[in-house]
């Protein structure tokens, strides 16, 4: 009997690397995870506890040699490890630097070393700032803030691997990826977290503006779909926006979730709407999204206590939380 393919995934304890990690081991892959917990959970992953097929370090990418053994013998790496929010990047920009790009290039020599035949660079659609939508592969790069520059230079030094090194890499740019396992640390962030803790506490939802903007929301079940195929299609060097090229109101979100609404004001910088063009990669690679919108909220509501440890904001709260970010990206 041939042994199962070994995967790599970096931030596999976290939302869409544990999602990532369920989908490996379906389609019959032992795993190896990278996390260092920072943004992840073991919880992610506990009902992997006992599968065999299931390696768990707790590391930081930075830590890794360019020989290291958690790499050798790898099929694939798919590298979702890094920090996320807008603001603490606004407030730590080395930290996302050093972790986002540096990080990043040292997954990409271990993939090197080990002679992996792909690697799946998880970057982020932030890279596009402003956009006009739908926004397609090739529209200008624009970011906005620290946390987009780190990952476009991320992306940038895996195309880098790619030219000088010849190692086979693709590239996704996630939209709005949204579902269980979402994280729930203290920075102000992802709306999903935000409204179902306030649903839990029977208070009203900050909709950020009049809830008229959209998102292209991509449930993590599709996500991680879609980077399946990235890593094992033979095509190499692309770049695919990944979304699910239908976006949704925060007022529809708010209908769905059913509550009161308190409104605080819009934040320079963010887009009206995020909205991928998801034809390159439905041709390329024969994706499309399986779930719906109100199926996937549904999907998040069924398990809200997952989020009843989560930050509980306020217009108060979030007014301090985000002062760095008007002061810094407000107008001049």
């Amino acid at each position: 009997m041939s042994q199962k393919p070994l995967a790599v995934v970096t931030g596999g304890a976290g939302f869409i690397g544990s999602h990532m990690v369920d989908r490996l081991i379906e389609e019959g892959y032992r795993v190896r995870v990278i996390d260092s917990l920072v943004g992840g959970r073991e919880a992610n992953l506990s009902h992997h506890s006992t599968n065999p097929d299931l390696v768990l370090d707790l590391r930081d990418i930075r830590a890794l040699a360019p020989d290291d053994t958690l790499v050798k013998g790898a099929d694939a790496v798919f590298h979702f490890a890094g920090i996320g929010d807008i603001v603490p990047s606004i407030e730590q920009p080395s930290e996302y630097m050093s972790t986002n790009v540096q990080g990043t290039v040292h997954v990409l020599e271990a993939a090197r070393h080990a002679g992996v035949r792909k690697f799946v660079y998880a970057a982020s659609s932030s890279c596009y700032g402003l956009a006009s939508v739908p926004t397609k592969e090739d529209h200008l790069i624009a970011p906005q803030y620290p946390y987009a520059l780190s990952k476009y230079l991320g992306e940038m030094a895996t195309f880098h691997w790619h030219k000088v090194y010849r190692l086979p890499v693709n590239v996704i740019r996630i939209f709005n990826a949204y579902g269980t396992r979402s994280r729930t640390s203290g920075a102000y962030g992802a709306v999903f977290g935000v409204f179902l803790r306030q649903k839990l506490a029977e208070l009203p939802f900050t909709v950020v503006g009049d809830g008229t903007q959209k998102r292209d929301f991509l449930y993590v079940t599709d996500v991680a779909r879609a980077f399946f195929l990235a890593g094992t299609t033979e095509l190499t060097g692309q770049i695919w926006n990944l979304g699910a090229g239908n976006p949704q109101s925060v007022n529809h979100l708010v209908e769905l979730l059913e509550g009161q609404v308190v409104y605080v004001p819009k934040r320079p910088g963010e887009p009206d709407c995020t909205w991928a063009d998801i034809g390159k990669i439905e041709k390329e690679l024969g994706w499309a999204p399986q779930v719906t919108f109100e199926e996937g909220v549904k999907r998040i509501f069924d398990n809200i206590d997952y989020w009843r440890e989560a930050p509980l904001w306020s217009p108060e709260t979030i007014a301090e939380a985000t002062k760095t970010w008007f002061d810094y990206l407000g107008e001049r």
